[in-house]
């Protein structure tokens, strides 16, 4: 029914209800779930290296509870190898094993560190005055001694 209202027939939904005594809003409904069949079962054309987490996840979900068999057979109708789901499997669980850190604990140990980062500025500055007057003051000992000469050779 539903081939003769694709091409080469192009048969319209009133003559196919007028023709063959079923009415015209079985006939859409029988479109309107052969589309949502055909959205299921289409078969992804990505390669699997390709798809999203989400799509791995999806795909782990559906299959879930299915028994080899039926996985198989699912496996067959996406286009991808059980080896795979299995694997995808083991990545979303083990997602969650890592261990999320508690926010309270980053914000104070970020404290720490910019308080620890402040502080050191701060010696570095102090450091850098005490070399830079210890080289001025090398200086002015070295022009003193070009002038007046060497306090040891008297």
């Amino acid at each position: 029914m539903l081939k003769r209202l694709e091409p080469p027939t192009n048969d319209t939904i009133t003559s196919l209800s007028d023709e063959l005594g079923i009415p015209r809003t079985t006939i859409y409904q029988w479109i309107k779930k052969a589309e949502t069949d055909k959205k299921k079962i289409s078969i992804n054309h990505k390669p699997t290296s390709k798809w999203t987490s989400e799509d791995k996840f999806h795909v782990v979900l559906e299959t879930a509870s299915l028994t080899e068999a039926e996985l198989a057979e699912y496996c067959r109708r996406k286009g991808i190898f059980v080896d795979e789901i299995k694997t995808w499997k083991e990545q979303c669980l083990k997602a969650n094993l890592t261990a999320m850190e508690d926010p309270r604990e980053l914000k104070e140990s970020l404290k720490e560190e910019k308080d620890r980062v402040k502080m050191l500025e701060k010696e570095l500055r102090i450091k850098e005055k005490a070399l830079a007057e210890t080289a001025a003051l090398l200086v002015l000992r070295k022009k003193a001694n070009a002038i007046w000469g060497d306090p040891e050779e008297d």
